[in-house]
């Protein structure tokens, strides 16, 4: 036996089995209860999200040195179309008192103003952040929406500004974890079930997957808390599906390996063994690209982008060790019954050879060169609706796929004020030039006036309110003239931040990171792939096609987006991160296909090596791609627009990844490219196709 095959056969020996899964369980104990506190750590504050170099980040960091917390300005909005009444000012001056007094409040309430219209009136309140991000602000905007509210005297009342909008993002993903785990493991179980047609197999798998998830969690939760590792909501919300997802798609592989070889040999534990050897290199493989390219995401700018990375990785990494480990001992403890009501039994034929899959392996075989260049143009044709991709940033009511109050509230204050009312931009400098910072900012084209200067410790701050909705391109083109006007003046280190800014160094931050990162995973996928096949032009095909595929996905879900949800755009990370998932999940199928056909190859020759792949990983790969796409298309279940368009996109490009790129594409370039595909292997500098096959000694099928 081969030192490959020795470690392999490792978690599934008669008594190591029996070790590994109380070394899991032992595990489990520790780590339940350290993943139930992930949410602890989380760090949902704007700078665990921004690119930690912009220019409004380091305001950010300045306000510190003027405020003694962290604060948001929520802006109290009441409206009467009838006009504002004095009874309805003594109303707004009673709940401003109030304000005041609320124990989340820090700072001096400013208000009420009345609009010019006489219509609608504003009441700015500095809310304490606390250390928990949107989180400690959900409760301080309940509070003032309540008291202004009660006793209107029919008044519409509102509460928006940042405050207003950070308190119903934080209502939005309330519970996410809760929410994507329970749907996540409801379409998990009802797919397995499907695919085993077994009452009791798919507890394993599931269990297996559970367990890598808490381990996983337990891991970020450590490092979170002792290493410095950034976690947030969204990293937190992704890490769940992405567990659960990618680790049922390595143990249905494992299992059909498993249940293949069973029909080859009489000991269960040799057929897990022989399971482990052949399957293992792909799953590897495949973890191995996608912990890849997520690592790549340390190099972004955004902070949210780069934290994501980690954390995904190690998720990644922990499903792997599981479904290697614990899936196989716990499935050759189990034995044969497990998969009851068709057990394979030794000595039967493998169904795959003869099945749909092989019927559609042999219909693209009879003419490979028109079935891959009429899916080409396929793809090529969906890919057309990237016309419709709008990637430049959400606006505060594109933000969420309802309308919540601070939506609503925004709009009446647009109404009414000038536009960049209740987000104005914070401007620091130093104390000596404050006051020539502060004429110039307030003479800037777009900005409707500029607050007195505050002075404290040699550096001085400012606010300055735009003309135009703070999230709006005109907004954000004035920042970048009070910036270049500022910077103009000497000595003053002006610099300036705000919302308006921190969406501009986002965006500006995320157009980088998609230069620079997609370059990056493909060359790092390359690599790998050029390893475990041994070969040039397979690599080079195969991320052709995986490109295709992430095109065409782009492109639907643009159009999509655009024609039929009639979402207002994306947000600027969301090519990234639809490419990274797309391309590391994606490529995954064609791993375990290729592989295969490879393996076949050998003693076949290419084109009937691969008819064979697809036949013998057909079903399970198709499997696989499902449960994954579900488990992404579990996103669409939150109220929060960038999280359904990444779910919808990824589950749309893994379904076209596993139904049309790697079971009619990519098998169509390879029967035609015959022994090419191999090029400069051995395997590809064959003769003729099929010249081992005349010389090679009968086998049993393999993997």
């Amino acid at each position: 036996m081969s030192p490959s095959a020795k470690i392999a056969a490792l978690p599934c020996g008669r008594r190591a089995k029996w070790f590994v899964l109380a070394f899991w369980l032992v595990l489990l104990v520790v780590a339940v209860p350290l993943a139930g506190k992930l949410a602890d750590v989380e760090d949902n504050e704007a700078s665990s999200w921004l690119p930690g170099n912009a220019e409004s980040t380091q305001v950010l960091e300045a306000q510190r040195g003027f405020f003694p917390v962290d604060t948001a300005q929520a802006v109290v909005v009441y409206e009467r179309d009838g006009g504002i009444t004095a009874a309805d000012k003594a109303v707004a001056v009673r709940d401003a008192a109030a304000f005041a007094d609320a124990p989340h409040v820090a700072g001096v309430v400013v208000g009420p103003q009345v609009s010019a219209d006489g219509k609608a009136m504003q009441t700015v309140v500095p809310v304490d952040i606390g250390t928990g991000g949107w989180e400690d602000l959900q409760p301080a905007v309940d509070s003032l929406r309540a008291t202004a509210s009660d006793g209107s005297l029919g008044m519409a009342t509102y509460v928006t500004g940042p405050a207003g909008i950070g308190a119903d993002q934080a209502e939005a993903f309330a519970g996410i974890d809760g929410t994507l785990l329970f749907a996540t493991v409801t379409v998990v179980i009802v797919l397995l079930l499907l695919t085993y047609r077994s009452p009791v197999l798919w507890l394993l798998p599931l269990f297996s997957a559970g367990a890598a998830l808490m381990v996983a969690e337990a891991v970020i939760y450590l490092l979170a808390k002792y290493a410095g590792l950034t976690v947030n909501a969204q990293s937190a919300g992704i890490l769940i599906v992405l567990v659960l997802g990618a680790g049922t798609d390595y143990a249905l592989l494992i299992t059909a390996r498993y249940r293949e070889e069973l029909r080859n040999h009489r000991d269960r534990h040799e057929a897990m063994a022989f399971a482990l050897h052949r399957a293992g290199p792909a799953i590897l493989a495949s973890s191995a690209t996608v912990v890849a390219s997520m690592l790549c995401l340390l190099v972004a700018e955004m902070n949210s982008t780069r934290g994501l990375g980690p954390v995904c990785a190690i998720g990644v990494l922990v499903a792997l060790a599981a479904m290697l480990t614990l899936l196989p001992a716990i499935l050759v403890i189990a034995g044969r019954w497990i998969f009851w009501p068709v057990r394979p039994a030794y000595g039967t034929p493998e169904p795959t050879r003869s099945g749909r899959w092989a019927h559609v392996g042999g219909w693209i075989g009879r003419r490979p060169r028109k079935v891959w260049t009429g899916t080409a143009l396929a793809l090529a044709v969906c890919s057309l609706g990237l016309i419709s991709l709008d990637a430049t940033g959400l606006t505060a009511a594109g933000t969420f796929t309802g309308k919540p109050d601070s939506v609503t509230g925004q709009q009446v204050l647009a109404a009414h004020f000038p536009g960049g009312t209740g987000s104005p931009l914070t401007v620091v400098s130093d104390a000596g030039g404050a006051e020539r910072v502060r004429v110039t900012t307030a003479a800037t084209q777009g900005v409707a006036g500029a607050t007195d200067v505050i002075v404290k410790n040699g550096e001085a701050i400012f606010q300055a309110t735009l003309a135009d909705p703070p999230d709006s391109d005109a907004a954000k083109a004035t920042v970048d003239r009070v910036r270049d006007a500022v910077h103009a003046i000497p000595g003053a280190d002006a610099q300036v931040g705000g919302n308006t800014a921190v969406q501009l160094d986002a965006g500006r931050a995320a157009a980088h990171d998609n230069k620079v990162i997609i370059p990056l995973v493909l060359v790092v996928v390359m690599l790998i792939l050029a390893a475990l096949l041994r070969a040039v032009v397979a690599p080079l095909v195969l991320i052709g096609t995986v490109v295709l595929s992430f095109t065409a996905a782009l492109g639907v879900s643009a159009f999509v987006f655009a024609h039929v949800f009639h979402f207002e755009g994306q947000d600027q990370a969301f090519p990234l991160f639809v490419f990274v998932f797309l391309v590391a999940l994606g490529i995954d199928y064609n791993i375990f296909l290729m592989t295969r056909v490879r393996e076949e190859s050998v003693h076949r020759g290419t084109r009937e090596g691969a008819v064979a792949g697809l036949a013998a990983t057909g079903g399970v790969i198709t499997s696989a791609g499902l449960i994954l796409a579900s488990t992404f298309a579990v996103l669409g279940t939150l109220p929060v627009v960038g999280f359904a368009e990444i779910g919808f996109a990824v589950a749309l490009g893994v379904l076209l990844d596993t139904l049309v790129v790697r079971s009619v594409l990519v098998t169509a370039l390879t029967i035609d490219l015959d022994r090419h595909m191999w090029w400069p292997s051995r395997l590809g500098t064959r003769a003729a196709a099929g010249e081992h096959r005349t010389q090679a000694a009968p086998q049993a099928p393999g993997p």
